[in-house]
């Protein structure tokens, strides 16, 4: 499969090996790169995407997981076990959050060790307005797959998380 960069106005079609400068590589290797290539490419494209909102990808991921709680509360350690790129920074991501009111962090009436976090309404304002913004970077990330390409692409990285 061939990666696409593009500059400017120009399409540049490169395998992984032209990308890296590398003769040749090991199956393996070669797809374990281009994973880690390819992914940090996609991240790149969406951190951009954010920027001007004035919140990290991390941060965007913790406000999706609290939208998804549907108004009930969240603890860390769930927030952290969905995040898709684990952290032990939780923490610190829900405080950035909450300081810049995205977010509130409340005591567990049944359970004074347990904090809750939910999303809050200036929250939910921020992700409906970058939802279609995203949802245009994430299109530019897969165009050049067809829906089948998608699908497939999908099983096969399931099946190899397994």
């Amino acid at each position: 499969m061939k990666e696409y960069i593009t500059f400017v106005h120009t399409t540049i079609v490169m395998t992984i090996e032209e990308t890296i400068q590398a003769r040749t590589l090991p199956l393996s290797r070669k797809l374990t790169i281009n994973l880690l290539y390819s992914a940090n490419w996609a991240n790149d494209i969406l951190i951009e995407t954010i920027k001007p909102f004035d919140i990290s990808l991390q941060q965007f991921n913790v406000l999706r997981i609290l939208r998804g709680q549907q108004n009930q509360p969240a603890n860390l350690s769930t927030i952290n076990s969905r995040m898709v790129a684990k952290t032990s920074n939780t923490t610190r991501l829900v405080d950035k959050l909450i300081s810049k009111g995205y977010t509130d962090r409340t005591i567990c009436p049944s359970n004074t060790r347990k904090v809750e976090i939910t999303i809050t309404e200036k929250g939910l304002t921020l992700l409906n307005t970058i939802d279609p913004i995203i949802n245009t970077a994430e299109k530019k990330v897969t165009a050049q797959l067809n829906d089948h390409e998608l699908e497939l692409l999908n099983k096969l990285l399931n099946k190899l998380r397994q």
